[in-house]
């Protein structure tokens, strides 16, 4: 049952899926890659496809502004950002975070890109975020602006459906390829992303299958929110079928210490994928999830010879993050001759 939504056409698809010879022999697997960090617009990445959507709706309901939230290096702000400034509406990103001390990376995307970004430190207030968002839409809607507010990700029954379309494009393009076996994997974090593949797979009769690695800390939160987000999504599309916790696979033993900590062991897996294939990864989601991918081929999980699509979500600008940045300048300095 083909499924359809109104969506601006904002980047250019389909995204190349692409072998990875280097990275293949290395790890003794088939290493394809779906390379959605190419989606044309802000420094590229998986938001895009969301926001496609989210931005159609928000145009639809008369908005003015595009709010969203994160951490103050957030992917997803950046790209909200991104579409803001291409459509002409205002945007604001709000963040319950540390200033990380400086203007670089993700932050200074936003501001080259005219977002205002609003950053309050953590106070331990389990409602700290709701709270300053409330109050922010109260003051611009006072100033006479038409607030969308996008959560986290973008990960809504609206945004899932650009990954509902990645999951239809990908089909096709495995088939072509020979590889309609494969296992599509991915860094899921605030799992809009995986609901949109996992819908899309689904409800499309695709014989690729699916498996999700957490970048953070897979709690009761988001076990509950699985089956609810499924809920939405199936209400939204008129689905006639059902899934339950069973059904969803997700990885969560290698998210490391928690969400964006510096990681030796992800910082090794970025280092392997640039020099085998030139391919850039980031620190945060698809170098941890490529370490978790590496792991699990030594751990037997993943069989050699395997079919593997690793989508690269994007996200490279987090290379360049304060407390990420000094630790790759530690161990490659010495790579640098000053003469």
């Amino acid at each position: 049952m083909k499924i359809k939504k109104d969506k601006l056409e904002l980047i250019h698809l389909p995204t190349p899926l692409e072998y990875l010879p280097g990275i293949s022999k290395e790890l003794g697997v088939e290493f394809y890659i779906k390379r959605d960090d190419l989606t044309s617009m802000a420094m590229g990445g998986n938001k895009m496809r969301k926001l496609e959507y989210l931005a159609k709706d928000a145009l639809d309901k008369g908005a003015t502004m595009l709010m969203t939230v994160g951490g103050a290096q957030t992917n997803h702000g950046r790209q909200t950002a991104g579409v803001a400034a291409k459509l002409g509406l205002k945007c604001v990103i709000v963040c319950i975070d540390k200033y990380p001390g400086e203007i670089s990376a993700n932050l200074l995307l936003d501001r080259l890109m005219g977002a205002e970004v609003v950053i309050q430190a953590p106070n331990g207030d389990p409602g700290q975020r709701d709270g300053l968002v409330k109050s922010l839409i109260e003051k611009y809607e006072a100033q006479g602006e038409k607030v969308y507010y996008l959560p986290a990700g973008g990960s809504t029954d609206v945004g899932m459906m650009g990954y509902y379309e990645c999951a239809c494009e990908l089909t096709e393009q495995a088939k072509a390829m020979g590889i309609g076996d494969a296992t599509v994997m991915h860094a899921s974090g605030s799992l809009g992303t995986y609901m949109g593949l996992f819908c899309g797979l689904k409800n499309e009769g695709s014989p690729l299958s699916l498996t999700g690695i957490a970048i953070s800390p897979f709690g009761p939160d988001k076990q509950t929110r699985l089956p609810e987000y499924f809920a939405e999504c199936k209400k939204m599309c008129g689905f006639d079928w059902d899934a339950d916790m069973s059904d969803f696979h997700i990885e969560t033993e290698y998210c490391g210490e928690g969400y964006n900590l510096p990681d030796p062991r992800v910082r090794q897996a970025i280092y392997l994928m640039a020099r085998k294939e030139a391919i850039i990864l980031d620190p945060c989601y698809t170098g941890k999830a490529f370490a978790g991918i590496i792991e699990m081929i030594n751990e037997g999980k993943i069989k050699k010879g395997q079919k593997i699509i690793f989508i690269h979500t994007g996200g490279h600008p987090g290379v360049n993050t304060p407390h990420h940045r000094v630790e790759f300048e530690r161990e490659l300095e010495s790579g640098v001759t000053l003469l």
